[in-house]
């Protein structure tokens, strides 16, 4: 494979992220007008969210396994095409009648949105991750950077395109009689869904398999192709490359806490902010308020992704530990602004705190998958973040129905005291990544 090729195959993943990361923002962009439609509580679209998790969770495990003993381009692709597919099938939920059998809307939300596309989007990550990290080594962390703004490009430009979508949908007589005057929602799903799957047909061409023999546990060392050990190692050994390290899962403590925070964000953060500050924002409420929690923060935090990358590639050569003290950091410094966030007085100041809350957000996720790599070694990658996102995903789950109980029960008043506590767990991951700083990280590290 010529050397271009590596970034070829960021370019092509990123494009995937993109349409992984913007179908995910999709629900809680469109939560008012789904909830209002399919008459959903509160309670329940945080359950939506807890089985979206709770699926990632069980899934992304075998995903993991999958992604060391087969080939990676076919779980990719076939990832892609399959969550893009059930993302279409959203477009289509409601009541229905099946041998008899009534089944409810909130039934079909709950299948097609948190098993069926979050178990096809639960094969995407554990087998890029490994792909990139056996073409990229002294470029490692800028080319996770470039993968990972693709997923705050998605994020950030994800409400714009809804709002967009809306306004235009809205304007068009074939949509209201298919669909009805509340079903607007619906197209939305149906065109992300498409475009993706589109674009997991061209990665059938497109896309190839790992290094130079074409091994997925081969690792690039020293300018060599070798084998890191038996590239199918048995499944035990793998699970005791992650579990029995205490760097892995110290850095996996930090990776729960932004995915708590995140899943919360994501499904929250534009009902949030459109409720709090509805006699300000007018009609468009539910349009402004999504638009603005997605694009500011996620803006930012595409910012500090790209420039996260290159400062750690820097230094990270002369200090192996500063990745850790990078991401600590970070979390010490993104917990306030989640507090912030959750009381702040007026719209402006309420679009500071997303954006500062998005830059320690993105200098933490440029490192999350690098800094699990620096204790691991390469044949058991794909398997590590088959467990890191598994785990993660898992706690990570809970934040939305939380969010869910406390807003249903004390209204705008819930959302503060439950993105609040937000803070509070930033800063408690932050003390237990300082533990691998300090204690750890030098006995478990793997030199390549």
């Amino acid at each position: 494979m010529g050397k271009s090729y590596k970034w070829f195959l960021i370019a092509m993943l990123s494009f995937a992220f993109f349409f992984h990361q913007a179908d995910r923002a999709l629900f809680g962009l469109l939560t008012i007008p789904i909830q209002n439609e399919l008459h959903l509580t509160d309670v329940q679209i945080g359950w939506i969210n807890t089985a979206l998790s709770w699926t990632l969770a069980a899934m992304t495990t075998v995903a993991g396994f999958c992604g060391d003993r087969f080939s990676r381009k076919w779980l990719i692709t076939g990832s892609l095409i399959f969550w893009s597919l059930m993302t279409v099938c959203m477009g289509f939920v409601g009541n229905f009648q099946v041998l008899g059998i009534a089944i409810s809307a909130y039934a079909c939300v709950m299948f097609f949105r948190s098993i069926a596309t979050g178990g096809g989007e639960s094969f995407y990550a554990p087998s890029a991750y490994a792909l990139i990290a056996v073409h990229h080594k002294e470029t490692r962390s800028v080319a996770l950077s470039i993968h990972q703004a693709a997923l705050y490009i998605g994020l950030m430009t994800s409400g714009a395109l809804v709002a967009w979508m809306l306004n235009g949908l809205k304007g068009s007589a074939w949509v209201a009689e298919h669909f009805g005057e509340l079903g607007f929602w619906r197209p939305v799903f149906i065109i992300f869904g498409a475009l993706g799957f589109f674009l997991g047909i061209a990665f059938i061409f497109c896309l190839r398999d790992a290094g130079k023999t074409g091994n997925p546990g081969e690792s690039e060392i020293s300018g060599k192709a070798v084998s890191s050990g038996n590239s199918k190692p048995p499944l035990l050994e793998s699970v005791k490359a992650y579990f029995c390290n205490p760097s892995a899962l110290l850095a996996t403590s930090g990776f729960i806490a932004i995915v708590f925070v995140n899943n919360a964000y994501l499904f929250w953060a534009p009902k949030f902010v459109a409720q709090k500050f509805a006699a300000e924002l007018g009609d468009a409420a539910v349009a402004t308020a999504g638009n603005g929690t997605m694009l500011y923060h996620h803006i930012c935090a595409f910012a500090a992704i790209l420039v996260g990358g290159f400062v750690t590639d820097a230094l990270v050569k002369n200090n192996p530990r500063f990745r850790l003290l990078f991401q600590s950091l970070s979390l010490f410094l993104g917990a306030p602004m989640l507090v912030w966030f959750a009381f702040a007085p007026g719209l402006v100041s309420t679009w500071v705190a997303v954006a500062a809350y998005g830059v320690f957000r993105g200098f933490f996720e440029v490192n999350t998958h690098a800094s699990l790599f620096d204790v691991i070694a390469p044949k058991y990658r794909s398997t590590a973040v088959g467990l890191l996102n598994m785990i993660a995903f898992f706690f990570g789950g809970l934040s939305g129905l939380l969010i869910g109980k406390l807003s249903e029960a004390n209204g705008v008043r819930g959302f503060e005291a439950g993105f609040a506590f937000m803070g509070g767990v930033y800063a408690l991951a932050g003390v237990l990544m300082l533990i691998s700083f300090f204690f750890t990280f030098r006995r478990d590290r793997v030199v390549e």
